[in-house]
């Protein structure tokens, strides 16, 4: 597992096992941070068929953070790759639902239910 942490805050942990990555996610995905996360997922994209982020310890989220979110959708979808998101906050499936996100991006919720 590796760690890598932002200067503002933004930490990922990159769990691999085979053709699928767990990006765990900790502190703010905003502006100034947003380009962190995309690079790190764009890493992963060529060589996973799957990238996992989970949001559990991800405590806020701006208008950027969810253009992150596409940007990674797009890649990922572009490589072949599927992208779930897991363990997300009420404030961010919140967030996921005002911008309609829920219907397009996978969310998955407890006892792993698709959500949206």
């Amino acid at each position: 597992m590796s760690e890598q942490a932002s200067p503002s805050g933004l930490t990922l942990k990159v769990d691999r096992k085979s053709d699928v990555a767990v990006v765990q996610c900790s502190g703010r995905l905003v502006s100034g941070v947003n380009e962190f996360l995309y690079l790190r997922a764009k890493q992963l994209i060529p060589d996973c068929k799957r990238i996992v982020l989970d949001c559990k310890d991800l405590t806020h989220m701006d208008s950027m953070g969810i253009g992150t979110l596409v940007r990674i959708y797009v890649s990922a979808k572009s490589a072949g790759c599927a992208v779930e998101l897991i363990n997300t906050g009420k404030s961010i499936r919140q967030l996921l639902g005002v911008t309609h996100l829920m219907s397009v991006l996978t969310v998955i919720g407890e006892n792993n239910i698709r959500l949206g």
